[in-house]
């Protein structure tokens, strides 16, 4: 029996040594395989699937469908990118990055060198758009139509999707400094302004949940220039962790589409509810490797003399926070953090990625079964990057360990990414009337 039109289902399969996505939308039928990765016991689908993701040694560059082209604005390193590629080759599309513009330098030559976008612009994306806001809020509109005045960015044509990530410092609730009033935070609003200014068909941005209580009110307003343009929106919080992801992360994701309603963010996210994978599921294989100090991405940091007692407190007595005693004295009685010196759970979700993994007093960043903090690489793989993805551009100076910690900590799980890219992307199929789509199987 076919679907209801506009009903929407992520389905995963295995048989014969291939792993199988099926996405549906309506009657509209995408399949996607990946060869198994073996492992110690048989995986539930959903599992195997993405252990085959996150594993691959190397990138497979989809070479089917009709070409579907974005860019990625405040791009850092390209975490949002991989989820959404992901998401277009769902649909049975292929990916093509046009352009990456971020004001890290080396956070684009990582982008570059991993998803290899046609051009990168290491400037402000600010300086790119010539645009003027007139009111905020509900009442907002564009002044006089955004117009692109870098040659760079306006060489680009044809745009499918924009995808954002605009600076979230000010918004996060780990920043007392800025209270969510961070001139920063305005950098929101281009957007929007890039989205029409190019005629982009589909937007994603995403953000820290705490942006909605932006004091200038920049979702709402970035809600109200979309929609004056004639852009359907939804938005809403996705949590990683309640679609399956060994991490609680949450990020607030606004999507956007000219032809068709993106799907609601909530029905989306009921449809991919499943319980969380154990963080030991996705780094247990890589806890015996030897560590080595000449490479950023195996390697940690060595501990200070209290900190390695610390450390071997927890193991030596099977406990995973810190008792009061053993505290610096910041961090005792009166804490609000009381996860920091402490032990990841093999058979829970992980923590919170941040950029301060590297160190315990930062979080619950102990490895679960090894005296240390993760590897940045068991962060990376927490995070969604695949093990192809490397960020060390030029061997010959490698980045330092808190560049990489920084690039990684701030990205977005690549199953964040994913899911909201697929509620724009549903419209690509939804939009296709019965009899007009046949079932494609493609490489993922």
């Amino acid at each position: 029996m076919p679907s209801e039109p506009g009903s929407f289902k992520v389905e995963y399969a295995c048989a014969n040594n291939i792993s199988t996505r099926i996405v549906t939308v309506g009657d509209q039928v995408v399949l996607g395989q990946r060869s198994l990765v073996s492992s110690e016991r048989p995986e539930e689908p959903f599992a195997a699937w993405w252990r085959s993701y996150i594993t691959e040694q190397a990138a497979h560059a989809s070479k089917v469908g009709r070409p579907f082209r974005f860019i990625d604005l405040f791009s850092s390193v390209g975490g949002l990118s991989l989820g959404a590629m992901e998401a277009i080759a769902a649909i049975g599309r292929r990916p093509v990055p046009i352009l990456a513009a971020d004001v890290d330098e080396g956070a684009l030559q990582v982008y570059k060198a991993n998803i290899r976008p046609r051009a990168t612009i290491a400037d402000s994306v600010r300086q790119m758009l010539d645009f003027r806001v007139s009111g905020a809020g509900e009442s907002a509109r564009f002044a006089y139509r955004p117009v692109v005045v870098d040659e760079r960015l306006a060489a680009q044509s044809d745009i499918d999707l924009v995808l954002a990530g605009p600076p979230c410092q000010g918004h996060s609730s780990l920043n007392n400094y800025s209270r969510h009033d961070d001139p920063k935070n305005l950098l929101y609003l281009t957007v929007p302004a890039a989205a029409v200014a190019l005629g982009a068909r589909h937007v994603v941005i995403e953000n820290v949940p705490n942006v909605v209580a932006d004091k200038h009110g920049v979702v709402q307003t970035t809600l109200a220039l979309l929609r004056s343009e004639g852009y359907k929106v939804s938005h809403g919080v996705l949590h990683a962790d309640r679609m399956g992801w060994p991490q609680t992360r949450k990020r607030f994701f606004l999507v956007a589409s000219r032809e068709t309603q993106p799907t609601d963010l909530g029905v989306l996210a009921t449809a991919m509810r499943r319980e969380p994978l154990p963080v030991s599921w996705l780094i247990s294989d890589l806890s015996e490797r030897v560590l080595d100090n000449g490479d950023v991405m195996n390697s940690v940091p060595k501990l200070s003399a209290q900190n390695r007692a610390r450390v071997n407190w927890l193991f030596d007595n099977g406990e995973y926070t810190l008792p009061n005693e053993i505290r610096p004295d910041c961090h005792k009685n009166g804490t609000t953090y009381p996860a920091t010196y402490g032990r990841m759970y093999g058979d829970r979700a992980a923590p919170t990625i941040t950029g301060g993994f590297l160190t315990p007093g930062r979080g619950r960043f102990l490895h679960p079964f090894s005296r240390r903090v993760l590897t940045p690489r068991e962060a990376a793989r927490i995070q969604g990057f695949p093990d192809w993805f490397d960020f060390v551009v030029n061997p010959g100076q490698p980045p330092s360990r808190s560049e990489v910690s920084r690039w990684i900590g701030n990205a977005v799980p690549s199953i964040l990414g994913y899911t909201a890219t697929l509620a724009a992307l549903q419209a690509e199929l939804s939009a296709v009337r019965t009899g007009d789509h046949e079932i494609s199987i493609h490489a993922a």
